[in-house]
């Protein structure tokens, strides 16, 4: 099978204050054979512009940096960007920050001195989104409200459509998914990172 960033360049936005670190990071993906545009960015701020106007495919987060860390990136990802993957690249080994970083949703947590693992995390982590993908931004916005647990009728109200259209996205998505009830659809949520399990 032909990984996902084989066709078209995956927009890596990279959260990294140290340049030389950065570039270390993109000539492993360079290395590794991972298609890539890369944005980095080394503010919350700037992260928060990047989110919304680069439109990553993945992120990668330096563990900790001055007032933003990975935790806080991770809860920013899952507002903001649901589904997107996101991989804690850092320098520091703290096997408390990692667990902590995992349990938050991180698809991995690569140390910079091990970075050859970083072009396998990524494919492995967006072939397990690829069914996402395929999905037109109002059904990935249907798929997490119903993952979330609200009701057709709710969740018509929320997006200020009837309940009819809702219902039609919810089969579109599941025919897509080939999922067939709510409880397969709220595993799906899970496994890719749009909604935490349950602690």
């Amino acid at each position: 099978m032909t990984s996902p960033e084989a066709h078209t360049p995956l927009r890596v936005l990279l959260l990294e204050d140290d340049a030389a670190e950065a570039e270390l990071i993109t000539r492993e993906l360079e290395r590794a054979g991972v298609a890539h545009v890369a944005e980095r960015v080394e503010t919350e701020a700037a992260f928060m512009r990047g989110l919304r106007r680069f439109a990553p495919d993945v992120v990668l987060s330096d563990h900790a940096l001055a007032q933003f860390d990975a935790l806080a990136v991770l809860k920013t990802v899952r507002a903001q960007r649901p589904g997107t993957p996101v991989i804690v690249v850092t320098g520091t080994r703290n096997e408390q920050r990692a667990v902590e970083c995992l349990k938050a949703g991180a698809e991995d947590y690569v140390l910079k001195e091990n970075l050859a693992r970083l072009g396998p995390t990524i494919t492995t982590a967006l072939s397990v989104r690829e069914p996402l993908r395929s999905l037109s931004p109002r059904q990935r916005e249907v798929l997490l409200l119903i993952a979330q647990g609200y009701g057709t009728r709710e969740i018509a109200r929320r997006l200020e459509l009837g309940v009819k259209t809702i219902e039609t996205h919810r089969a579109a998505v599941m025919k897509r998914l080939d999922l067939h009830d709510v409880a397969s659809l709220v595993r799906f949520a899970i496994r890719v990172g749009m909604i935490a399990a349950a602690p």
